[in-house]
């Protein structure tokens, strides 16, 4: 089956690797992103000697009379920036897919891992589905769904994530190469859905006044190799990328965003309900891990 491939970051190069070692399947092209080019896929298909296929539009008449040349079975997109539209979408005998990390028909959008942190998810999805007109809207092929917990963070739903969005991408690929998809309608599962939008500059600042439940999961959302979450000491700015709860520690009204004390790690922070220890932070050029203090370089 020859595959036209569309992609993006490490989801991409680790989907791009098990199908290029399926000898039933070829990667006929393969397409990065037009402004910030990903090297390393570019590389990859260099490697195995796969055309490279870049447009500004891959809709505009000119792409798609291209796209037509290869004679492709099926278009696959991994984490590329270009919503397809109808005529791209139905070119391949097996149309298009496309793999999100999310659990479809809930928390379709942008910076998904993020969200489902910062809402207090004990799992995520990955999803791979047909593209559609729509956003995320598409039929179901395959999902899985993986626990999230306390020890998550947003470094590690991404790093588990670029290996299980290659695993379920792969598995879908040969579900439709074995004529084995049992197409799932996203409207059958929920009638509305989910979206999120993209986090944007300023969502990193902390709001004191929410509970230490809610703080926590916020940090850990925006953690590296996020922005980190962010506040102020003495008109100084703070970076935060870890904290922890306080077992037992009691609801009471107080200066929210105050400091109350300090401990091994690091320092308490009253809350909107009870306190929270910050054990991991950047202030005055200086990188606070546990019990060590270095300079940040």
């Amino acid at each position: 089956m020859r595959i036209g491939y569309f992609g993006d970051g490490p989801w991409a190069w680790n989907a791009f690797d098990k199908i290029i070692a399926d000898d039933s399947l070829e990667i006929a092209f393969v397409a990065v992103r037009y402004g910030k080019r990903d090297e390393e896929l570019e590389k990859r298909a260099k490697e195995h000697g796969i055309p490279l296929e870049l447009s500004r539009n891959i809709n505009s008449k000119e792409y798609v009379e291209r796209m037509k040349t290869y004679d492709v079975d099926l278009f696959v997109s991994m984490s590329f920036n270009q919503i397809f539209k109808s005529e791209m979408i139905n070119l391949p005998r097996h149309r298009t897919i496309n793999c999100h990390a999310g659990k479809l028909p809930f928390y379709r959008g942008r910076n998904i891992l993020n969200w489902a942190l910062i809402n207090d998810e004990k799992e995520f999805g990955v999803t791979a589905h047909y593209v559609d007109e729509g956003i995320d809207t598409g039929d179901i092929i395959l999902q899985e769904v993986y626990p999230i917990t306390d020890e998550d963070s947003y470094a590690t739903l991404l790093s588990r994530a670029h290996e299980y969005c290659a695993d379920v991408l792969y598995r879908a690929i040969k579900m439709i190469q074995d004529n084995e998809v049992k197409r799932v309608k996203q409207i059958d599962i929920d009638p509305v859905g989910m979206y999120c939008g993209a986090r944007e500059e300023g969502d990193e600042i902390i709001d004191w006044n929410q509970t230490s439940r809610e703080i926590f999961n916020f940090i850990r959302a925006v953690s590296r190799p996020g922005p980190q979450a962010t506040s102020w000491i003495n008109g100084n700015k703070i970076s935060i990328n870890k904290s922890r709860m306080i077992p037992g520690a009691h609801c009471y009204k107080n200066n929210n965003g105050q400091i109350i004390g300090k401990t091994e790690e690091g320092f308490l922070v009253k809350t909107g309900d009870t306190v929270l220890e910050i054990t991991e932070y950047t202030y005055e050029g200086k990188i606070k891990i546990g019990d060590r203090l270095k300079r940040n370089e």
